[in-house]
């Protein structure tokens, strides 16, 4: 059975799980008990998926228009990153000449 989200006039919203062919009539507050109609104040949840495709599903929906982000510069950003600057694999050599000890040796740079 599906949990319906109702209103109450005098102790407000409140969720109750009914048979889907009582979903249009107004059910009791579990509090003081009177009629209350049904509302929809969420948008519903899709509950045939399992809760990983859920959480991909809502992750997918944020990131479309507000992605995530842990800063507001971006990545490798000098006031951002803690003063840190990344450390270069580069070998520089006495005469000028640089090498590149951890890149595949047969790779020519540009």
């Amino acid at each position: 059975m599906p949990v319906y989200e109702y209103q109450c006039t005098g102790c407000g919203p409140f969720e109750a799980i009914e048979r889907m062919s009582r979903c249009a009539e107004p059910t009791d507050c579990p509090t003081c008990g009177s009629q209350s109609p049904r509302v929809m104040l969420t948008a519903p949840n899709v509950s045939f998926v399992s809760h990983s495709i859920r959480v991909g599903h809502s992750t997918n929906e944020r990131s479309a228009d507000n992605p995530k982000r842990t800063s507001t510069h971006g990545p490798g950003c000098g006031c951002c990153s803690g003063g840190a600057k990344k450390k270069s694999t580069t070998l520089h050599r006495p005469d000028g000449s640089k090498s590149f000890p951890t890149k595949r040796p047969w790779m020519i740079s540009h």
